[in-house]
């Protein structure tokens, strides 16, 4: 057996330990494998809990929705209104907004008899600005990727060796990421974000972002797709759409996509 082999029985072992579980599920590449691995320890001792909130795009409810009915897992969908907290777009707005959206998630788990609950955080996302994972420490949510040291790439070659859909989704974030901080939340400006990048995707271009500044919309390709980006009917066409989306300026960021950019004035 090799090594990766084993670090994956050593995930699902790690489950079987549990009675039942919930499983904090957005439909990304994460989760998705936890989720699956949950199933695979424990048949149908689980549950996959996901919240609507308005910074979530609809398209990623759907992913997540197909994939439960495809395996056949229980789920359960909630909407969570816009957190007050979170309007003026605050530093710190990962740890409000997760603390906010999981005390929900554990406490629907506990009408379930489910006392639980786990989520996808990988040991990478330790190196980043996280301010979510003190949520996550206070409410003892926990991380068996953390737990048993599993990367990003593992994820995605174990999600690759059982054939599920995201083992090469690109990463994606609320949508509150694509708005520097301090910026205040305006109406309709979220789904201006949703449909632009909605746009972007239909051109093939996944994983894109679209960073707002104001009226002026700062788009992130992933590095492999720059090439491809810069064909001047191309720039009019993103341009015309996004205008039409409520924008005044649009302009390609020349690093491309990289997590977190607006951490960068941090």
């Amino acid at each position: 057996m090799d090594k990766n082999s084993v670090k994956f029985n050593n995930l699902l072992n790690h489950l079987k330990k549990y009675e039942h579980l919930a499983v904090a599920f957005s439909g990304g590449a994460d989760s998705t494998l936890l989720l699956k691995a949950s199933q695979l320890a424990l048949n149908d001792k689980i549950i996959a809990i996901t919240v609507k909130t308005p910074y979530i795009p609809a398209w990623e409810i759907e992913e997540a929705t197909s994939f439960t009915k495809q395996h056949n897992i229980k789920h359960k969908i909630y909407d969570i209104p816009f957190l007050h907290k979170l309007k003026d777009n605050p530093k710190d707005r990962c740890y409000w907004c997760k603390t906010n959206l999981f005390k929900f998630m554990l406490s629907e788990a506990k009408k379930e008899n489910i006392t639980n609950l786990i989520d996808g955080t990988n040991v990478d996302d330790l190196s980043d600005y996280r301010p979510g994972l003190k949520a996550l420490k206070e409410l003892q949510i926990k991380s068996p990727f953390v737990d048993l040291n599993i990367t990003k790439t593992e994820i995605r070659r174990f999600s690759l060796q059982l054939g599920l859909p995201t083992w090469e989704k690109p990463a994606y974030a609320c949508l509150l990421t694509r708005i520097p901080y301090g910026q205040e939340i305006k109406n309709g400006e979220l789904k201006r974000i949703e449909q632009a990048e909605n746009y972007l995707r239909t051109l093939g271009f996944n994983g894109s972002r679209v960073r707002t500044h104001g009226n002026l919309a700062r788009i992130e390709v992933m590095k492999e797709n720059l090439h491809d980006i810069l064909n001047a009917e191309l720039f009019n066409q993103i341009s015309t759409k996004l205008k039409e989306a409520g924008y005044t300026y649009v302009t390609l960021d020349m690093e491309g996509y990289r997590t977190g950019s607006h951490n960068e004035s941090l």
